[in-house]
């Protein structure tokens, strides 16, 4: 079952890695972990919506979020993501379904919640993520929005900081 389907070769780092993996995904704190995951993925699409955002799937079920961006022109996704960048919120632009643009100039945006979850960042902060990310795709050449939302997300980031432990 292991070979060649998961395993192509006896690479004793990736067979550890994966033996590791395994065992934090059995832990309790792994799936309270995912399951706020989804929670927030939730709450930040539901936030997005509220906003005037459509999404290519009305929502989310996982702990991804793919915004389309067609009611505000086609082809911008990259043009957004840039945007988003300049004011501390990285993403990446990504094709939507049907998208009549090109994958070199896409349409959408993908959005994912693994690493905010990780960071100690709950619904409350997600909420606050929705409507930053809304104002820049409203206004993505509004420089001193894009600044004002990159100082608060500095701030918003130095109280979640990164656990390297």
């Amino acid at each position: 079952m292991i070979f060649p389907g998961s395993q192509g070769g006896p690479h004793e780092n990736i067979i550890a890695a994966k033996a590791i993996a395994f065992l934090e995904a059995f832990s309790d704190d792994f799936r309270e972990y995912a399951h706020q995951t989804v929670k927030n993925a939730r709450v930040l699409a539901n936030t997005l919506i509220d906003n005037g955002i459509k999404l290519a799937t009305n929502g989310t079920d996982n702990h991804l979020i793919l915004i389309d961006l067609l009611g505000f022109g086609i082809g911008i996704g990259k043009e957004v993501a840039t945007a988003l960048e300049e004011a501390g919120i990285i993403c990446n632009a990504n094709t939507i379904p049907y998208d009549p643009s090109t994958p070199f100039k896409p349409s959408g945006l993908r959005l994912g919640t693994p690493m905010l979850t990780a960071r100690g960042m709950k619904e409350s902060q997600m909420k606050k993520i929705g409507e930053f990310i809304a104002s820049v795709i409203k206004n993505p050449t509004d420089e001193k929005l894009k600044q004002s939302i990159k100082e608060e997300v500095e701030i918003m980031c130095g109280q979640f900081p990164i656990d390297l432990d």
